[in-house]
């Protein structure tokens, strides 16, 4: 994408009040580069604010330069819109993908097959040490690891996948000039060398409270799932796994003791349906069908990760079970998502229910192994 479009793109993702429903809306009918030439008149007429025209107009290009300074200081640094055949294909593929993406590190690694661990920021010793040997064996695998670099769990989870010589993603709450918290500093300098960096806010955006809950629907988002280490009954992790599930993602927790109360939030996952995980085969087994699935075209990836035999098998009907997630969708819905018949429909998760693919629940149909949260 040349300059003069990504300005277009820039300006429209940071006018206010334009969230990424917003933004889907306004680009399915015009492009950015279109509005960019509306005069304030025609911006009225489609529906613009007084205030998001005067941004338009008036403000916009502060922040496009600020962007383009931070851009050009790091060759490392990569600004993504979902037009980009480099932006994260899972991601792309959630009803709010943010429509930019600020990188730093390897781009590439994003289209990597990623599983999101979180957990408490006040962990046990046990749970620390449970996050790193977790990180290390996963990467074995050929998984990058993707978290918050919050401190806790999601410190632990990135200096494990870097230790275990993989690659490790972090999505901040704040601009990637602005990494929160401090103390992590050299931790995200280790990460952008192998791994990335990644923020949908702007480069120089100090980190606010609201930021951290916004930013775990990307966490879920670019992962075929998400591991829950140590989590409170309410806590930030928890709200990633609804996500996660929202988005039919995998959602893995491993158990805690009664008596812990920082960990009863991941008993209470499970309860919920979440997959209870005793070692790393647990996770790997459960992910493999949505990985070889997802449209990410990483085949090589993949296949360090499961057996090559095992990517020759074909699953029935892959257009209806990818629309098929941990959250119970009613037959009508899945019809509508897929433009397939009712009939066919029924036929089809008839089929993958006598073939152990999905599950008839109350309310409609989830993929086996997966619970409602």
């Amino acid at each position: 994408m040349n300059r003069e479009a990504l300005a277009a793109w820039l300006a429209l993702y940071f006018t206010p009040r334009v969230g990424p429903k917003t933004f889907a809306k306004l680009t399915a009918i015009e492009s950015p580069e279109s509005i960019a030439q509306l005069s304030a008149s025609e911006l009225q007429s489609v529906g613009f604010s007084t205030q998001q025209i005067e941004y338009l107009k008036h403000r916009a290009e502060k922040d496009i330069v600020d962007c383009f300074n931070w851009l050009d200081a790091c060759s490392q640094r990569a600004i993504l819109t979902l037009r980009d055949s480099a932006y994260p294909p899972l991601l792309k593929q959630t009803g709010t993908a943010p429509a930019i993406l600020f990188v730093e590190g390897d781009v590439s690694c994003l289209s990597h097959p990623q599983l999101a661990m979180v957990g408490s920021r006040n962990a046990s010793i046990d749970g620390l040490n449970c996050a790193r040997r977790f990180a290390q064996s996963l990467v074995e695998h050929g998984l990058v690891i993707t978290s918050g670099l919050a401190l806790g769990v999601d410190g632990y989870a990135h200096d494990g996948a870097l230790q275990g010589g993989g690659k490790t993603v972090a999505v901040l709450g704040s601009g990637l000039d602005s990494v929160y918290p401090a103390r992590h500093r050299q931790l995200a300098e280790r990460i952008c060398q192998s791994g990335a960096l990644i923020s949908e806010f702007h480069p120089l955006a100090k980190p606010k409270a609201d930021h951290f809950p916004r930013r775990n629907r990307i966490i879920s988002g670019l992962s075929a799932g998400v591991l829950v280490i140590e989590a409170a009954e309410k806590s930030g992790s928890l709200i990633t796994a609804r996500y996660a599930a929202e988005q039919g993602r995998d959602v893995f927790a491993i158990p805690n003791s009664i008596h812990h109360t920082q960990g009863r939030g991941c008993n209470l996952l499970i309860k919920q349906g979440a997959c209870l995980v005793q070692n790393v085969e647990d996770i790997v087994a459960e992910i493999e069908t949505l990985v070889r699935w997802s449209d990410q075209g990483i085949g090589a990836v993949q296949q360090e990760i499961f057996p090559l035999e095992d990517s020759k098998e074909e699953l029935p009907f892959p257009q209806l079970l990818a629309n098929v997630g941990s959250r119970a969708t009613p037959v009508d819905i899945l019809a509508s998502r897929t433009n397939i018949p009712v009939q066919e429909v029924m036929m089809q998760l008839l089929e993958l229910e006598l073939s152990g693919h999905v599950v008839a629940v109350s309310g409609g149909y989830i993929r086996k192994g997966r619970g409602e949260l």
